[in-house]
């Protein structure tokens, strides 16, 4: 008799519980129509950006790859005449990117940006393979003034070594000697 008590009471306790939520408004968002704002610092969909002069920013360092840690980047080097190296391919497949933005804080030259655009679904999956000129865009993206070889360094045609921004002259070792 005690335990027929108890499962009268569990079961009026789950039809209170269902008769109390059966008149509130309902909290579905409906997505296509209403999408949530995003996070400020919320990361999706890669970019690669351009210099502030129109020139790409990726100098094919393979920093971005080494450091990822799904091995979805790859890509391949070459140099210009002006000794401005840059990217020959550039390959993401987003299919197996995990979005953890380790590329984007390795990259020397802000080069790798992401986006908040997530809405990622597509019925192929070798559609999710983006190329260089997929992932290129026509803008200098977060570093609107940042461009890598006027700190660089290195000798191109920004500039010869000692002219760039807050460096100095080089240093003749043969001055050094005694």
């Amino acid at each position: 008799m005690k335990d027929a008590i108890e499962a009268v009471k569990a079961l009026a306790i789950g039809f209170a519980t269902t008769f109390k939520h059966l008149f509130r408004k309902p909290i579905t968002e409906e997505y296509p129509e209403y999408k949530r704002p995003l996070p400020a610092r919320s990361r999706a969909r890669i970019i690669l950006t351009r210099d502030p002069d129109g020139a790409e920013r990726c100098v094919a360092c393979y920093l971005c790859s080494a450091v990822c840690p799904v091995s979805c980047i790859s890509m391949q080097s070459a140099e210009k005449e002006g000794g401005r190296r840059y990217a020959q391919w550039f390959r993401i497949n987003f299919a197996r990117c995990i979005y953890c933005g380790f590329c984007e804080e390795a990259c020397p030259t802000s080069a790798i940006q992401l986006t908040p655009q997530f809405e990622n679904c597509k019925n192929d999956i070798l559609s999710f393979v983006y190329e260089k000129k997929d992932l290129l865009v026509d803008h200098q993206g977060k570093d609107k003034e940042y461009n890598f070889y006027k700190y660089a360094g290195v000798a191109t045609d920004v500039g010869q070594k000692g002219e760039h921004i807050k460096e100095e002259r080089p240093v003749n070792i043969k001055s050094n000697l005694p």
